[in-house]
């Protein structure tokens, strides 16, 4: 079973000295790839240890929201002016507040 990867990862497969087999996915393909990287990147974050461990896999969900925002062709700016609204409505996580039950 494969996954998605990195534009730049064939490459680096190659410079290894294997020739690694790949596809290019359409849209549905692509879509439902991205949401399963997005889990796995924040998974990642998740079974991090260590700031720098952190800092790393937080980059990799990053980078995959920027391909999740081009996919749907919305900009960053978009995602953030729709995280900000929900944070106007719901709050943020600075309070640090955990719910024991509804």
């Amino acid at each position: 079973m494969g996954k998605l990867v990195r534009d730049g990862i064939p490459d680096l497969i190659r410079a290894r000295g294997a020739e690694p087999a790949t596809r290019v996915l359409d849209g549905a393909e692509f879509d439902a790839a991205l949401r399963d990287k997005l889990v796995e990147e924040a998974l990642e974050v998740r079974s991090a240890t260590g700031p720098a461990d952190v800092l790393a896999e937080a980059a990799d969900v990053y980078e995959v929201l920027i391909a999740v925002a081009e996919h749907l062709g919305v900009s960053l700016e978009t995602i953030a002016e729709a995280a900000r609204q929900k944070r106007a409505e719901r709050g943020a996580f600075g309070e640090r507040i955990w719910l024991e039950s509804p």
